[in-house]
């Protein structure tokens, strides 16, 4: 039992199971919106396969990111702990793991409509298809956005088979959001890329205009935000929401400067993750209370 443990502990650090806070509110947002829509309700069934989409999905993307850079991970002593790196799961595993979460995530979101099914390798290929980018482009940071992306209108799909606008401009604050505060946490390993012959924005520029960009796709989604509360004619527990969210935006490059990188985690983990969580909790309780 207590080696069953183990492993499971190790296969969800190797897929950072916890930060699954930065997509989950958002595919709950875009579910909810599909469920309270005309002609559609709550379903337990729709529920739990979207749930089941969303964490099979991640898990593949994050596995495949770990076993295709496990030669990157075991150079950088930041990443030389990583469970591939460190033997605790052989690349075979982590390989095998990340396979048998594509199959389910494709059979589960089969389960849910055609166009979801249709639509499944086309999101796999983009989350996968990610941990390469870094290797030939800086805006590798958008693309992991992208791919985080996909939770909210994948789930409005999930329950009505159809695309919408609402929907999607969650999609785009996701898109935004992500990438600005993946901008943030690379800036740990701008060295270590340039090195390596890697690409990221910290490593192609400076530190400080790095942190530009990333205010930059932070106001965006401030823009969004706004733009989505009212596109959706949302009450005070939207607002409340989205007021928390801008706010802990504004903090996170309030605590992450050039010449000091010992708060990255704290903006990048627990701020954010926060940040999503309220957010996404507070379309929830609008669109079921008022």
């Amino acid at each position: 039992m207590k080696k069953l443990l183990g492993r499971t502990h190790d296969y969800l650090s190797l897929v950072r199971f916890s930060h699954t806070v930065f997509a989950m509110p958002f595919a709950l947002a875009g579910y909810f919106i599909g469920a309270t829509e005309p002609g559609f309700g709550l379903s337990l069934k729709t529920f739990m396969l979207v749930l089941a989409c969303m964490v099979f999905a991640r898990s593949a993307a994050m596995g495949f990111n770990r076993w295709a850079d496990v030669r990157f991970d075991s150079l950088n002593p930041r990443t030389a702990v990583r469970e591939i790196p460190s033997g605790k799961i052989t690349p075979r595993q982590a390989l095998v793991f990340v396979i048998a979460s594509s199959v389910l995530f494709i059979v589960s979101a089969g389960l849910l409509n055609r166009l979801t099914l249709v639509l499944s390798p086309v999101a796999l290929i983009i989350v996968l298809g990610y941990s390469y980018t870094k290797r030939f482009t800086p805006l590798c940071h958008l693309v992991l956005g992208l791919g985080l992306s996909l939770a909210p209108i994948g789930a409005y799909i999930a329950v009505t088979g159809s695309f919408a606008l609402l929907p999607l401009i969650y999609s785009f604050i996701v898109l935004t959001w992500v990438s600005g505060f993946d901008i943030i946490y690379s800036l740990q390993d701008d060295q270590f890329d340039r090195e390596t012959g890697l690409y990221s924005i910290p490593a192609v520029m400076s530190r400080g205009k790095a942190l530009t960009v990333s205010i930059a796709l932070h106001l965006i989604s401030v823009v969004l935000v706004v733009v989505a509360g009212f596109a959706g004619d949302a009450g005070f527990i939207y607002w409340t929401g989205a007021a928390i969210f801008i706010i802990m935006l504004i903090y996170q490059h309030l605590i992450v400067r050039p010449d000091d990188l010992s708060r990255v985690n704290m903006a990048f983990g627990t701020t954010n993750g926060i940040a999503g969580v309220i957010y996404g909790l507070a379309v929830v309780l609008d669109l079921l209370l008022l």
